[in-house]
Parts: structure tokens; C-alpha cells; sequence
């Protein structure tokens, strides 16, 4: 989380140039107005009440692309569930309503920005971060204006109390050395990687790990090609919380089964220099026989 939300940080500072708050808001009403279907590699803004967002949206992105590379950034706060209007918020920021016969954009209201910072600013803050400048609550219309709400105080559903489910590859085992081998000789393939990039599909979390991947284990059938070039996936990532993740400057046990398509992981572990577990699946792997 720590990692990503820096992530967050530096992309609002180094991309957002153009932002909501950088430009004339004149500036953007004298651009062409171009309505978009939203797409559904956009999980920031899956089920939202409207189909069709605006380019450049409101922190100035002007390309799909661009668009689908910030707002990945964005989605372990919503996981954190620090609000029930966090994704809302952040959808009217990066995939703002469009409609052909309305100009002017559509910015969320004062009261939305407010109501979200005082649910999530102090889980970022727990992060070490600061509530970013990008989103002061200051910068937004008033409630009488035409704005996007906060959900009705009356109808408002509460954050669950309930953690985050833990998705099944991260979860905590205490395995020693011959289950860990059991493991390996379960999966199709077992990796040492660190992660050079976290994207989202659909649901799914997609991770690229750096060229400089060891491979430690692959069945007859993957090849090292294969483990090169397709899809790494972590199934339903966008549904649940994968702690081990919370810094992706480490390195990474991943093991995993090979589809048509796609590498889906089973099983992801921090590999830690020095920690006495990695020594010893270091030590199994190469006396392994499955």
C-alpha cells in the first residue's frame, strides 16, 4: 500500500501539470468536449450510474491510456474502504460525466471531496502521506452549484467493520521445508521477481515483473518464454487485499498454474535477503524432485 500510494503521489505531481487545479477552468471549456464509453478495464468507475465519460477529464488527461495508468494507481484506496464514496469521488475525477448538450464539466461538489477526506486522510496519513494538494476540498464548487453530491446522510451505507478479504495467494502460511517443495511440485512454474509495474484487468491485478526475473521451477509444457511473455495475474485482486504487496521494491517467490492465456499466481511470498525461510526453500528447490 505504502508503495503505491507513493506511487499515487509522484504521478499526481509529474503527470497532473494540466490537473483541475493547475488550469484555467476556462481553458478546459474552450476544449472540444469529447465523450467516450467508459471502458471496462476502468475498475475505478465499474458500476457507476452513467456510461459515458469526458476527455480530458478533470485532472487533465487527454488519452484512454493515460487515463487507465493513473487511475490503477488509485485502487488500493478504494480496497481500503476508508468511505463508502471514495470511488465515486475519484471516478468523477478521472472519468467525469459527459453529456452531448453540457459544455461545462460536471466537477464533484465541495461536500463529497470533504465527506471522502475526512473518511480516507487518515489512512493515508497512517501511510505517511498527506491528504495530496490535488484534492483540496477548497478547489470545488459549493453544494448549490452543479456538482456531484455526497451519498444522502439518510441513506448513507456504512463502511463495513468487516476486514478486507485476503486474497487466497497472499495468505499467511507457516510451511516448512517439504510443504513448500509440495507446493512447487503442485504449480507450474515458481519465480524469484520483483514487480515493475501493477495494472488492473477487469477485476484481476496484472503484475510485470523486471527482465531480470529468476526462474526457479517450470513443468514440462511452460517454457521460459512462456514465464517471459505472458500475463502475470492475480485473480479477483481488484476484490481483495494482498498485504505482502505493501512494498513492491522487494523481491517475490511467485508460484502459479499456466492457463491458455494467462500465468495465474497461487501462491506470492516476499523473498527477503537473509530471512531464514528463503535460505531454506532456496536450499529445497535444488535438491527438489517432484
Amino acid at each position: 500500500m505504502r508503495a503505491l500510494i507513493s506511487a499515487v503521489l509522484l504521478l499526481t505531481t509529474t503527470h497532473c501539470s494540466r490537473a483541475l487545479f493547475n488550469f484555467d477552468q476556462h481553458e478546459l471549456l474552450f476544449k472540444r468536449n469529447s465523450c467516450k464509453q467508459i471502458p471496462a478495464s476502468l475498475p475505478l468507475c465499474h458500476d457507476m450510474e452513467y456510461t459515458e465519460m469526458r476527455l480530458p477529464n478533470l485532472l487533465g488527461h487527454e488519452t484512454m491510456t493515460e487515463v487507465l495508468q493513473q487511475a490503477a494507481s488509485w485502487i488500493p484506496l478504494v480496497q481500503k474502504q476508508c468511505h463508502p464514496d471514495t470511488r465515486k469521488f475519484l471516478c468523477s475525477l478521472f472519468a467525469p460525466v459527459c453529456l452531448d448538450d453540457l459544455d461545462e464539466p460536471i466537477q464533484p461538489c465541495r461536500s463529497l471531496c470533504e465527506s471522502v477526506k475526512r473518511g480516507c486522510a487518515p489512512v493515508m496519513s497512517a501511510f505517511g502521506f498527506p491528504w495530496p494538494k490535488m484534492l483540496d476540498c477548497e478547489r470545488f464548487p459549493p453544494d448549490d452549484d452543479l456538482c456531484i453530491p455526497p451519498v444522502d446522510s439518510e441513506n448513507l451505507v456504512p463502511v463495513t467493520e468487516e476486514a478486507p478479504r485476503v486474497c487466497d495467494a497472499c495468505k499467511e502460511t507457516d510451511e516448512k521445508d517439504n510443504e513448500i517443495v509440495d507446493s512447487l511440485c503442485k504449480n507450474d512454474f515458481a519465480m524469484k521477481i520483483k514487480v515493475k509495474d501493477i495494472s488492473y484487468i477487469n477485476r484481476d491485478t496484472k503484475i510485470v515483473p523486471e527482465t531480470k526475473s529468476k526462474i526457479i521451477y517450470m513443468v514440462n509444457g511452460v517454457t521460459e518464454r512462456d514465464l517471459r511473455k505472458m500475463p502475470l495475474l492475480l485473480r479477483d485482486g481488484m476484490q481483495c487485499i494482498c498485504e505482502e504487496m505493501n512494498d513492491i521494491n522487494t523481491a517475490y517467490l511467485v508460484m502459479g498454474q499456466k492457463t491458455e492465456s494467462h500465468l495465474v499466481i497461487t501462491s506470492l511470498k516476499r523473498w527477503q535477503k537473509g530471512q531464514r525461510e528463503f535460505k531454506r526453500i532456496s536450499r529445497s528447490v535444488r535438491k527438489m524432485q517432484c
